[in-house]
């Protein structure tokens, strides 16, 4: 194969592979506790790429992506090539390997994004297949492909969710006002887009001074989207959330868990429960509030791969200190705090996060630009 037939193959295997990515990103919030895999079929008709199988993982993890594709292509897969946006898995849950089902289409090539990290596949699935005689080529826009499923890496090595901040700050850098009604910063076409946000979360995040201040309902307001609310996640170590909270009034139709501490009184718990909030226990720090770490590992453990805090700056500069940010999307509104509260309002970025945002080491900034009048910045822990 000459240089140009290799340029050729790469932009191909690129585009596909873009493609894969986008499918198994429009399914990712539904997917838990599985991640959202990606993959296209194509095969080569009268010297031309041609789709001939298309697939994601399913809501609630099942089918994976590749049997839905392969379902599709029928005997179009064999001698065909496939492209997956995360490692086929190797192993048996409730059906069989990805990669023997590969394997047993007669698929010619794999094309891949990222190898997974799970134990149970690690390398495995690659193997298999290369075993079988499939070729494989993996690494395919590894950064997109590493980026859309760090939930689920974070989660099978490290034992925790992706955490993603969102915080929006006035033009003079403030996220509220320091007492009185709630401060409204951005517009609408920002508003807009940290819905999408939600929309691709497992949970999203709040401290329970979040709830008692504004009573958010914290779901998905888009049209034809209402159904993609994430599960609602309340950080409140004495549970002083309020039973006529929204939150809980909620709690049959969009799912409401607190996670609280030993020491939470028990006849608390069990008003929440009976509204059908999720309360769950985890160890506390030496001040008494819910220990971070143990807080995303609970979860990790209930299958959350992609947490979204909208809690505020006292949870943000919480979870900065302790170092369980990846993402941080930081919003800028126009307008300045209103004349003469300047001296009174709550300044949306605390020490510890201010340092780890200005540190390269810790934080690099990924994207940049506008929602209407508001300025965004995305940041992304370097991998």
């Amino acid at each position: 194969m000459t240089s140009s037939d290799d340029g050729r193959q790469g932009a191909i295997d690129g585009r596909f592979m873009r493609e894969a990515l986008a499918l198994g990103w429009r399914q990712q919030g539904l997917t838990s506790p599985n991640p959202s895999v990606g993959s296209v079929i194509v095969r080569t008709v009268e010297g031309a790429p041609v789709v001939v199988g298309l697939g994601a993982t399913q809501e609630g993890g099942r089918p994976h992506g590749e049997p839905v594709a392969l379902a599709m292509a029928g005997e179009a897969a064999r001698g065909a090539t496939m492209y997956v946006s995360l490692e086929p898995c190797s192993h048996h849950g409730r059906a069989g390997p990805c990669s023997d089902a590969i394997i047993a289409a007669g698929v010619a090539r794999v094309v891949t994004g990222v190898e997974d990290p799970d134990p149970r596949v690690a390398g495995q699935g690659h193997a298999r297949m290369r075993a079988a005689g499939v070729t494989v080529h993996t690494g395919v826009l590894a950064d997109d492909a590493f980026r859309m499923h760090r939930g689920h890496i974070l989660r099978v090595t490290l034992g925790r969710p992706l955490v993603t901040l969102k915080l929006a700050r006035t033009a003079d850098g403030f996220a509220a006002r320091a007492a009185g009604g709630r401060l409204l910063i951005t517009g609408a076409a920002a508003n807009d887009q940290v819905h999408l946000m939600r929309v691709h979360a497992d949970a999203i995040m709040v401290g329970v001074g979040t709830v008692l201040a504004d009573d958010p309902q914290l779901t998905v307001r888009l049209p034809g989207l209402d159904a993609r609310s994430p599960i609602r996640v309340v950080l409140d170590s004495t549970l002083r959330l309020p039973p006529d909270a929204r939150l809980v009034a909620g709690a049959s139709q969009v799912p409401t868990w607190v996670v609280t501490t030993d020491a939470a009184p028990a006849d608390r718990e069990q008003k929440l429960a009976a509204a059908g909030v999720v309360v769950i226990r985890v160890a506390a720090e030496r001040d008494g509030r819910v220990s971070l770490p143990a807080a995303l590992a609970a979860l990790a453990q209930r299958g959350i791969a992609r947490v979204f805090s909208e809690g505020g700056p006292a949870l943000a500069e919480a979870l900065a200190g302790a170092g369980l940010i990846d993402e941080a999307l930081m919003l800028t509104g126009p307008q300045a705090l209103p004349a003469g509260e300047e001296g009174s309002g709550l300044r949306a970025i605390g020490p510890a996060l201010a340092v780890a945002l200005a540190d390269p080491a810790q934080f690099r900034l990924h994207e940049t630009g506008y929602w209407g009048l508001d300025r965004f910045e995305k940041f992304e822990r370097p991998f």
